[in-house]
């Protein structure tokens, strides 16, 4: 990825200020965001931006530029939409948030190059926030960044405890190919990772890891709520050498790092208690860029999947799932299970 001048300068920016925030554990500068957040807004803003954590708004997920519940940013004022960013960074790392900023300024290029007009869907602060219970440093609840490209679900159970999935993330286009942003690619590392891998796979381990010749037209799990273990594929860690394997796991790290470093360490913990021998890679399509390609990442406890088919394979779509801590699924039931106990 090539970042402009004014997207570094952004970028920085968020950086310090992450930095400046993040005197606490996660779960306490979330609960310190959404409460400042809160707090600036109208009766009928909050009305729009919070829902109960057990309304069923909150899997009711897209990464389509579809209607959307929640507050959109470009309905607030500058303070509050400060405020709404603050929020963002107290979940995101610093890889999650040059992602994010980068993905939200491609809808300035996807507007010019779709011709879209000034009141059009091509909006880089057309983007939702959505709080799903009350902010608490001892009850669970829940908030969700969403829009064109982006869902980002973050539950935080008992107050305390955080999980960030469903991640999802795409570009379009992949790769800018004119104007002055030109040679730029936001989620370029997570492709040139994934080619690496592959092409370092002997003939052998290409015939156990690549499953089909031609890319799906999307990832297989779309936006589902929720997701179980796909059927078995692709090649195991067990099965690659130790330089494939390094090259797999600095992929699988890619994607839990774009949370916050202590919630990305607790992501990266979880997978590797499940068996780091188990995870399997999974490919489909071309082995370079020139057309589209696919592939899977899958655990005992996640799923990864990257898809870059679509515009002449100039459009990416990559998502992260936790079978367990899916909108904190199994986790709040497991809570609530215990509290109906006592």
């Amino acid at each position: 990825m090539r970042p402009t001048p004014r997207v570094l300068l952004a970028t920085l920016g968020l950086f310090i200020l992450a930095t400046l925030a993040r005197a606490h554990a996660p779960a306490v500068d979330m609960f310190d965001a959404a409460q400042k957040f809160l707090t600036t807004l109208t009766t009928d803003q909050a009305k729009q931006a919070t829902y109960p954590l057990t309304d069923a708004e909150r899997e009711n997920w897209f990464f389509t530029p579809v209607p959307r519940q929640g507050l959109s940013l470009k309905h607030l004022t500058e303070a509050q939409r400060d405020l709404g960013l603050a929020l963002l960074r107290s979940g995101l790392g610093q890889r999650g948030l040059l992602r994010a900023e980068g993905i939200r300024s491609l809808e300035i290029i996807l507007k010019e190059l779709e011709k879209d007009t000034p009141a059009g869907r091509r909006d880089p602060i057309n983007y939702f926030i959505t709080i799903f219970g009350t902010p608490s440093e001892k009850q669970s609840w829940g908030w969700r960044f969403e829009g064109h490209h982006l869902s980002f679900n973050f539950t935080l159970v008992d107050g305390a405890h955080v999980f960030f999935a469903p991640v999802f993330m795409g570009t379009n286009p992949a790769e800018v190919r004119s104007g002055p942003r030109k040679g730029e690619r936001v989620l370029g590392e997570e492709e040139d990772l994934g080619l690496a891998l592959v092409n370092s796979l002997d003939a052998a381990q290409r015939m156990v890891a690549i499953f089909a010749d031609v890319a799906p037209k999307e990832i297989v799990t779309t936006n589902k709520k929720r997701v179980e273990f796909l059927a078995p594929a692709g090649i195991a860690a067990a099965q690659l050498t130790a330089g494939q394997r390094e090259k797999l796991f600095a992929l699988v790290k890619v994607y839990a790092s774009r949370g916050r470093a202590e919630i990305a360490d607790e992501t990266f913990a979880a997978i590797s208690k499940a068996g780091l021998d188990k995870v399997t890679f999974a490919w489909a399509g071309a082995l370079d860029r020139s057309a589209a390609t696919y592939y899977r990442i899958q655990g005992p406890t996640f799923l990864i999947e990257f898809d870059n088919s679509q515009n002449n394979a100039n459009h990416v779509h990559s998502v992260f799932r936790d079978f367990k801590g899916d909108f904190g699924h199994d986790l709040l039931a497991e809570h609530y299970a215990k509290e109906h106990k006592k």
